[in-house]
């Protein structure tokens, strides 16, 4: 199969267009641990899906409220949806990697038992694979959102962007931010077995790791316009529970699983740059958002020294001289006060930050990148 060269962006294919014959299965595979009042609407949203022979596995984590008997009356109701129960609580990738060892399909969803698909979600990802072989990973617009289920989603598909794999892969090490949450996102299951197929033991970025795994060996494409999923935001979901020090640690983390130590892990698979030079640019992305995250405690009133020191020292264990990281030599003129009150010469650093944000959130919205 021939991957593309360079990135492009074209206009998609009719959903009607996409390849004729039997529907291609679909595996949609839901891990949840005591998520059984969110369980039904996840599962209906997957067999609601058109244009693909969908198959659901619910893989139980020995949930202790309902959890395995909503499952289990699901799987009754249906013949597409089977249910795997764990006796003792093994935690979310091997939850998730023994509902990937059960599916058939020739590609594969996560979708958390909290999160559900947009209508025809599946068949607007399968139109790009079925026009781009190469294309590994098809992702595109989460909508995030908590309390009541949400009706209101974007259903056309503006734009296809798609890139070689190795360009998004170090468009990601440059930014070193993971841009899918995950249940808008699906994977060719022959991408993942190139891939080595099955998450890695990270606490939180073990779909982050996994997504750049992906794009090591396959290519990449972009739904510009469609919301593809909705993302459920509560106190109880492991997104919402991770500091911003935590999250810098094991993005860290997933970027050294990815590359090794020493950089050169999957460095045969990559066309265009080695590994140790990818490692570098994350390196150095990671140290930059430490230093802006400790800037940020001089630049609020009530900030803290503490917190301004481990994001510091963060930066400092990244790189080998700190001096080259952006806005270090600001963050060193900030040190020689206290964080107690907002600065008078903090106002124009904070502005274009939240200006920055913008910008970030607006292109991660139309583009799928930041």
């Amino acid at each position: 199969m021939e991957r593309l060269t360079h990135p492009l962006r074209v206009r998609p294919v009719p959903l009607n267009g996409a390849r004729a014959g039997s529907p291609e299965r679909v595996s949609v595979v839901i891990p949840c641990f005591n998520y059984g009042r969110y369980l039904p609407d996840a599962v209906s949203s997957a067999l609601a899906q058109e244009s693909a022979d969908i198959e659901v596995i619910i893989v139980d984590d020995a949930s202790t409220d309902s959890s395995r008997a909503v499952a289990e009356r699901l799987a009754a109701a249906n013949a597409r949806v089977n249910v795997i129960a764990h006796a003792s609580n093994r935690g979310p990738v091997a939850t998730f990697n023994e509902g990937l060892a059960a599916a058939t399909g020739a590609y594969v969803i996560r979708l958390d038992a909290d999160d559900l698909l947009t209508p025809g979600s599946v068949a607007r990802a399968l139109a790009l694979f079925n026009a781009f072989p190469s294309v590994g990973l098809v992702y595109g617009h989460p909508v995030h959102f908590s309390g009541p289920r949400p009706s209101r989603y974007r259903a056309r598909v503006r734009s296809w962007q798609v890139w070689p794999g190795n360009d998004w892969l170090a468009g990601r090490c440059d930014s070193a931010r993971n841009t899918i949450t995950a249940p808008e996102a699906i994977v060719r299951a022959s991408a993942l077995d190139g891939a080595g197929r099955w998450q890695r033991e990270l606490r939180h970025t073990h779909d982050f790791e996994l997504w750049l795994r992906v794009a090591a060996v396959s290519d990449v494409g972009h739904l510009g316009g469609a919301d593809q999923a909705w993302h459920r935001v509560h106190a109880g979901s492991l997104s919402s529970s991770i500091e911003p020090l935590d999250d810098l640690h094991e993005r860290w983390a997933a970027f050294q699983m990815l590359f090794g130590l020493d950089g050169r892990a999957i460095a045969g698979s990559l066309a265009i740059e080695d590994g140790p030079t990818l490692l570098a640019r994350a390196k150095m992305a990671l140290a930059r958002e430490a230093v802006m995250l400790a800037s940020r405690e001089y630049d609020r009133g009530g900030g803290s020294v503490t917190a301004a020191e481990e994001f510091r020292r963060t930066a400092i264990s990244l790189v080998r001289d700190p001096r080259t990281i952006p806005g270090w030599g600001g963050l060193t003129r900030r040190m020689r006060r206290r964080p107690s009150s907002v600065s008078p010469f903090a106002l124009a650093p904070r502005l274009s930050r939240r200006v920055n944000a913008r910008l970030r959130e607006a292109q991660w919205r139309y583009r799928g990148v930041n």
